[in-house]
């Protein structure tokens, strides 16, 4: 049976919110529990509908789900006709919640696939990654779509809903990793936090990245799918003494993404807001509740719905370098160093900087760059206090190591997201000691910019030491750098620290 849905909206750029469709029904040829007298195996419904320009964020497509049913299964196609150049064309997400409804943060969910994937299905046993398994209980589900950008000529849209009736089969328990490996004590921990499996829009399974991730020297990593959980239960067998695995969730929205890392194994943070819907700062809430941390994402990324839109208040950190590292990545440590001097004048907390690979796929890699962090213990919650602390740098490997601190005159001694507490006018001695960086450069910044650089030695291991006084650098930072390929910019960054402050102020 073939339903056709024709949507007309007005078309208004930008439009927010949601819509709800008329329902598709089943239950007139539904079969009693158990299918006795022999009731279809299957049924399938299909629908159709246009979408214009400037449609709400999300259209729900309401399905009646009958008795008996034991799989339902999705698949949907929408058009990409040509569009002039610079003008973005068709692109809908899709993903779907239960019997349990569609509120805000509310049970309802069980997956998303964003627009990774054209089909999927769940059951009790088993689901798509990016699904959840669980009990498909009858009721009035939702299929979400979300018209992420949408064509001159609108979208229109085509999806097909299958039923599948039989046992209903039983839930495995999920099992989910442990909050703590074996680790060296109060030492420095490398990590990845965000990064991407087949459970989003990633192409490795879980089993790939954890292998790469011990290739590439790393103590920890955090699983971030976007808007969804489902990957938290798909890492048994690959933790170990050597490797702790956080969950979390790369939450996106239509005005930017953040990493809320290390939440809770199964707690889902919701995403269907806008900056304009003054709403993130009720998430960011929900992200601590459940044990994460708020971590702003690329916040100067160009892909559309990247850039970050909601203000620095509610986080926890910035990811300050994403990948390989670009402009984008420039601009982002120059917003971020300006909020140093905000902390300096005594007007608002400082906020740690790190760094993560967002690794997808070939040939991104993980570690590349990676956040190394001063913890009590290789725990959720050490490596937690130490990124919220600030205790943390920043390198693009494992080959690179590195040490930091700056000293007083009369034997004071501050490290990494410490404070030197001394006069102003007392000479201060900042010292970086580095290996593994050959060709590099290495700088130290302040309030004033990069006021002392020097090249390594052509070994890479090299120890730089540059005094200054409080007076005239209220804080100081390390970074590390490739030769630039073009005149003026620095070059790339191979590694950089967060600051020391200095001084008396505030």
């Amino acid at each position: 049976m073939e339903r056709r849905e024709v949507l007309r909206l007005s078309a208004v750029a930008g439009a927010t919110g949601a819509l709800t469709l008329g329902r598709v029904s089943f239950a007139d040829a539904a079969p009693a529990d158990g299918r006795p007298g022999g009731g279809p195996a299957e049924q399938t419904r299909r629908i159709a509908g246009h979408l214009p320009t400037g449609a709400p964020d999300f259209v729900y497509l309401p399905v009646e789900v009958p008795h008996g049913v034991r799989e339902v299964a999705v698949s949907y196609t929408y058009d990409k006709p040509p569009v002039p150049e610079g003008t973005a064309g068709n692109a809908c997400d899709i993903g779907i919640f239960d019997e349990r409804g569609t509120d805000l943060g509310g049970a309802g969910f069980r997956g998303w696939s964003g627009g990774a994937r054209t089909e999927f299905f769940l059951r009790a046993d088993d689901a798509t990654p990016g699904y959840l398994p669980g009990p498909v209980n009858a009721g009035t589900w939702h299929l979400v779509l979300g018209p992420y950008t949408v064509a001159p000529q609108g979208l229109s849209y085509d999806v097909t809903v299958t039923v599948r009736y039989g046992p209903r089969g039983h839930t495995p328990a999920p099992v989910y990793p442990p909050e703590r490996a074996r680790g060296r004590g109060r030492a420095w921990y490398r990590g990845d936090s965000h990064l991407h499996s087949v459970h989003s829009d990633g192409k490795r399974t879980p089993a790939e990245i954890a292998a790469l991730a011990r290739a590439a020297g790393l103590d920890f990593l955090t699983t971030t799918e976007h808007n969804t959980t489902s990957s938290h239960r798909a890492w048994e067998g690959l933790w170990g003494d050597d490797l702790l695995i956080l969950t979390g969730e790369e939450v996106t929205t239509r005005n930017g993404h953040v990493v809320a890392m290390g939440t809770d194994p199964g707690v889902f943070i919701d995403w269907r807001y806008r900056a304009r819907d003054n709403a993130f700062g009720k998430y960011a809430r929900a992200v601590r509740r459940a044990g994460g941390l708020v971590i702003p994402a690329h916040p100067h990324a160009t892909c559309i719905g990247c850039n970050w839109k909601f203000g620095l208040n509610d986080a926890d950190a910035v990811e300050v370098w994403n990948g390989p590292y670009t402009p984008d990545d420039e601009v982002t440590l120059a917003e971020w160093d300006n909020t140093l001097v905000a902390h300096v004048q005594g007007r608002a907390d400082w906020l740690p900087a790190v760094g993560h690979s967002d690794a997808h796929r070939d040939p991104d890699v993980i570690g590349l760059p990676q956040t190394v962090v001063l913890a009590d213990d290789l725990s959720r919650r050490a490596v937690q206090d130490g990124i919220r602390a600030g205790r943390v740098w920043i390198a693009e490997s494992a080959k690179i190591d590195l040490s930091f601190s700056v000293t007083g005159e009369h034997g004071e001694h501050a490290g990494i997201a410490e404070r030197l507490a001394v006069s102003g006018t007392s000479k201060v001695t900042a010292h970086l000691k580095v290996t593994g960086a050959p060709g590099c450069t290495a700088s130290f910044v302040t309030d004033q910019g990069r006021l002392y650089t020097a090249p390594l030695p052509p070994s890479g291991d090299g120890t730089l030491t540059w005094q200054t006084t409080a007076d005239y650098a209220a804080y100081i930072r390390a970074e590390v750098r490739h030769p630039s390929t073009t005149p003026g910019p620095p070059g790339p960054m191979a590694a950089m620290t967060n600051p020391v402050f200095v001084g008396r102020w505030g």
